[in-house]
């Protein structure tokens, strides 16, 4: 089946590729050229849901399958920064080496070296105007540092629970089997099923 994402981020792309290899997934941008999609919602969810709607209605093909993903880190200890604000917590366009020093200054200036926090990923799918979103979740803790050169945005520095390595350290594979990703994208699987 043909996947349209609605996301820009290289990262998710690549990681959406990897996780759902029997489909094509293509990126608006592949389609639609460059789309500003502004996400002004106060959550995951709502985010999800309006960049999924918005390129659905771009593409203006009733057929298309649109999913879309917001997704980012918590620490609860710094106020659950920095949340759906993930992607440009240094700024808009900010780096991910410019978001990880950002939340390790946070972190530093409480004395932590580590704390609880988890990431949260959120599918929409627009499929025929009807909208459903999934959410999946992943525990761990942030640590005050980065390590490993894998994965993408704030991976070095968060150790999944039952592990002793960062994101960036553990093999994709490893990350796949039980990433909030994998998590909300098996439920958008179970989703795209029953609609189709």
């Amino acid at each position: 089946m043909k996947i349209v994402l609605a996301t820009g981020n290289k990262g998710k792309i690549q990681e959406f590729k990897n996780l759902l290899p029997s489909h094509e997934i293509i990126a608006f941008k592949d389609l639609l050229g460059e789309v500003e999609v502004v996400e002004d919602k106060d959550s995951f969810k709502g985010n999800a849901i309006k960049k999924a709607k918005e390129i659905y209605k771009l593409l203006n093909d009733e057929n298309a399958i649109v999913l879309s993903d917001d997704s980012g880190i918590t620490v609860p200890v710094i106020n659950n920064e920095p949340g759906i604000y993930s992607a440009r917590y240094a700024g808009i366009n900010a780096t991910d080496e410019q978001n990880n020093t950002k939340l390790i200054s946070k972190l530093n200036e409480r004395n932590l070296t580590e704390t609880p926090a988890y990431y949260t990923a959120c599918i929409a799918i627009v499929y025929k105007n009807e909208v459903s979103s999934v959410h999946g979740w992943m525990h761990g803790k942030a640590i005050n540092k980065t390590l490993g050169e894998g994965g993408f945005g704030y991976d070095p520095m968060f150790i999944p629970n039952g592990y002793d390595k960062t994101l960036g350290q553990l093999p994709s594979e490893v990350k796949k089997s039980f990433s909030h990703r994998t998590k909300a994208l098996n439920l958008a699987l179970k989703v795209l099923e029953v609609i189709l």
